[in-house]
């Protein structure tokens, strides 16, 4: 039987059978296919690297909450600084040192912070009053200070210390916004320096959730800091000698510009002092558009007069000047306070 062979086909003749399988309609559209989808590939992964990101930074910014405020117009320097000074009083048949600084300046923790069981308390407080409280006789003149007194001003930032800065967790292949320009973190506490005047500046401890930034105008309430008697920690005067300029204050009742900060310090929670047990506090500061206007206290008075005035707290803990309320201005001529 004779052997059966069946040559093999050239690669020639396979490339030929192949060619001839495909269907006429998809070599004419292949090349078709071709010349369009390479641009559009490139161009889609070069648009994709650009539009996509910026897309993706517009939600991002979009969804970081509305931006800051913007700063309200810088208002005009104060020629004169609020100023602590003393009440002139004579005393009354009857009365005694505590009898009169509760009856007189509303404070009543008198007697618990001058005692007679710590003498060093007692002799602090006849240097205050500038007579000896055991021997007191009608018609005696006394000076009465007002007791953890408040100041009030505005002011612009010109430096942030003692912060941390905000820092954005990323996300992968979204840029992060610039940082800058959210501020510093103060949450956690800031000594900011302000000037409240051309050539005055004080230092204003605060803890706020605001942006702080340099440049800011902020306007404040702050315990100013109190004069240091050996042997009394709870001293409750200011030492009336001590310059405004280079002072260190704490914050309550803050703003940044239009922002006020609701979730700030309040006054009574710096310690030490007597704000609940008074039932309010006292307060020194200068009638003007660049002081007490802002907080729209009714005090009829001529711009730039220095005035102490009682502010009284309501059942929230708000405080607030009222008609009516103890106030005085400052007397230059006598160098104490006398009623307005």
């Amino acid at each position: 039987m004779a052997r059966r062979y069946d040559p093999q086909s050239s690669p020639k003749e396979n490339m030929q059978l192949f060619l001839r399988s495909i269907p006429l309609k998809l070599m004419v559209v292949l090349p078709i296919i071709l010349v369009v989808a390479i641009p559009t590939y490139i161009y889609a992964a070069h648009a994709g690297g650009t539009v996509v990101p910026s897309v993706t930074n517009l939600f991002y910014n979009l969804s970081n909450g509305p931006a800051a405020s913007a700063p309200t117009p810088v208002p005009v320097y104060p020629t004169v600084l609020p100023r602590v000074g003393s009440i002139a009083y004579s005393v009354a048949a009857g009365d005694s040192c505590d009898g009169i600084l509760a009856q007189q300046m509303n404070m009543s923790s008198a007697s618990e912070v001058f005692s007679d069981a710590n003498p060093p308390t007692v002799k602090a407080l006849d240097q205050a009053l500038g007579l000896d409280c055991h021997q007191l006789q009608p018609g005696m003149p006394v000076k009465l200070s007002p007791q953890y007194p408040l100041m009030a001003f505005g002011g612009l930032i010109t430096k942030v210390s003692g912060t941390t800065s905000r820092v954005a967790l990323p996300t992968p292949l979204i840029p992060v916004p610039n940082q800058q320009d959210k501020g510093p973190d103060c949450s956690n506490g800031c000594q900011l320096t302000v000037r409240i005047a051309s050539n005055v500046t004080v230092g204003v401890d605060v803890s706020t959730s605001l942006q702080v930034k340099l440049g800011s105008w902020i306007w404040t309430q702050a315990m100013m800091p109190l004069k240091e008697v050996s042997g009394f920690p709870n001293y409750p005067y200011v030492d009336q000698k001590a310059p405004i300029n280079g002072m260190t204050l704490r914050a309550c009742d803050f703003q940044v510009d239009n922002t006020h900060d609701d979730n700030s310090a309040s006054c009574s929670s710096i310690q030490p002092n007597s704000i609940v047990s008074d039932g309010g506090s006292w307060l020194v500061g200068v009638v003007g558009s660049s002081g007490l206007s802002h907080w729209h206290y009714k005090i009829n008075a001529p711009v730039g007069t220095q005035v102490l005035a009682w502010l009284a707290m309501d059942s929230n803990g708000n405080l607030s000047y009222h008609a009516g309320d103890p106030l005085y201005r400052y007397d230059a001529q006598s160098q104490l306070y006398v009623k307005l």
